[in-house]
């Protein structure tokens, strides 16, 4: 008979497997990035060497706890409570952080949206994706084109939920300034309300993984000190046994 329940140990087992293919889609995902991307600027070098140091502990920690429980090693536990302690406080101490910034970085992005030209191509094309699916039109204005508007701008007036009727709480479609290229109807709304939405969802997403993980840690803390208790409990038990006979 295991010296773990068996109904725990089942469970543990389940989630670690879970997170060890979890893991392993990440890691292709990261090789998928890796393959369509023809140069890593110095920015990205280290969010790539983070978000391998990432998937590689998230695969690593799991199988981990998968060996340790099915061997039931209490030393391979007591490394696998220790992974997950550290991971929790850093989860937690990234959640925080940011957390702390949210309100610095929101202001330093406004402050740089007023600022942003669309002449430099990452910017311009950030903004002309961000218009062909959310359904606005420059930053702050369609001026913010210049003399040429491009067609991620056209506003189709006969599309469902478009009007011309200003009066009309609908989404609406408006004419291009005279003396401009480009589409003749645009969207009237600006980009730069939906940008800061995005931000802000960006935010809600990153508060969710840290604190998400770091609650999953400190489950995992819980269970791995619990059998690692149930082990020491029958170890205890059968030395007591051995000296007895």
């Amino acid at each position: 008979m295991g010296k773990i329940n068996g109904c725990l140990k089942c469970i543990f087992v389940f989630f670690n497997v879970l997170f060890a293919i979890f893991g392993a889609l990440l890691i292709y995902g990261l090789l998928q990035t890796s393959t369509y991307k023809e140069d890593i600027s110095s920015l990205d070098l280290p969010g790539l060497i983070w978000g391998w140091l990432f998937v590689i502990g998230v695969l690593g920690v799991s199988s981990l706890g998968i060996f340790a429980t099915c061997c039931e090693s209490i030393i391979g536990l007591k490394l696998f409570a220790s992974f997950m302690g550290i991971g929790m406080i850093i989860m937690f101490y990234a959640g925080i952080n940011v957390a702390r910034g949210r309100n610095e970085i929101e202001t330093a992005f406004r402050d740089e949206l007023q600022r942003a030209n669309l002449r430099e191509e990452v910017i311009r094309s950030m903004v002309e994706e961000i218009q062909s699916n959310f359904h606005c039109c420059g930053i702050r204005s369609a001026t913010d084109w210049g003399d040429n508007i491009p067609d991620s701008c056209e506003c189709i007036s006969s599309n469902p939920g478009y009007v011309t009727d200003r009066g009309s709480n609908s989404r609406r479609c408006e004419s291009k300034p005279q003396g401009i290229r480009g589409p003749d109807e645009i969207y009237e709304q600006s980009c730069y309300d939906i940008i800061l939405e995005l931000l802000n969802l960006g935010f809600n997403i990153m508060f969710g993984f840290f604190f998400g993980f770091a609650i999953i840690a400190l489950l995992g803390l819980l269970f791995a000190i619990c059998m690692i208790n149930q082990v020491k409990s029958d170890n205890s038990r059968e030395s007591m046994y051995l000296r007895k006979y």
